[in-house]
């Protein structure tokens, strides 16, 4: 039995409305970004360390013409084994053993970024360019140690973020994925195995986004 929480994202439920985007910069008191338009509709165009959680958004045909719309709410997956952590000597990162949350002090600025970047295989920490530090979703600590849900997963209006604890919400996930099998024959519950943030999706992960299932 693996301790602490999970958050399921179910892909086939969202509708790219960002609720989730906004309750994280609204919870954790991050500012706005300055956006342009890049052509899409994500908006802003990457995580940040001041963007956290960011609902990706891409779209394209398959091999039949059809036109797909696939939205991914992009953020830390708070892996069971952390990569990040491997540049972590003098406790600049923390996994809590209640949680399961990985957890970036201020003491990251004294980490070398890049190889802090290339150990995540799903390209998340970000740095602040003034302070070093670097900066990601932290699963809502201060949340969910005073018995409350992620504020993203709060904010869901259509029941596509889950929380729970780690073992009830990787049998949802997995239920969920052979669930929509029987419709769309790639459906999969990423990595659920690995991390605390499981994503299910029905189409072929790099459809999504580059780093959906890891480099």
């Amino acid at each position: 039995m693996s301790k602490g929480f999970s958050i399921l994202v179910d892909t086939s439920k969202c509708t790219a409305c960002r609720g989730c985007q906004i309750a994280c910069k609204q919870w954790n008191g991050l500012p706005a970004t300055q956006t342009k338009n890049w052509g899409n509709y994500q908006n802003p165009q990457d995580l940040s360390a001041v963007t956290w959680k960011l609902v990706r958004m891409a779209d394209g045909t398959n091999g039949h013409g059809k036109v797909y719309w696939n939205f991914f709410s992009d953020q830390c997956r708070h892996c069971l084994s952390p990569g990040c952590m491997a540049v972590s000597e003098n406790g600049e990162i923390k996994q809590d053993e209640k949680t399961g949350a990985v957890l970036f002090t201020p003491k990251t600025k004294d980490l070398d970024y890049q190889a802090t970047l290339e150990g995540c295989p799903y390209n998340i920490p970000r740095q602040d360019p003034k302070t070093k530090r670097l900066f990601k979703c932290t699963m809502c600590f201060d949340r969910i140690t005073n018995n409350e849900i992620p504020a993203c997963v709060k904010s869901c209006p259509t029941g596509a973020l889950v929380f729970g604890e780690r073992d009830k919400i990787v049998e949802i996930a997995k239920n969920r994925a052979a669930e929509l099998k029987k419709t769309y024959p790639t459906a999969a519950a990423l990595n659920a195995d690995d991390v605390r943030v499981i994503y299910v999706v029905k189409d072929d992960p790099t459809k999504y986004y580059e780093f959906a299932a890891g480099k």
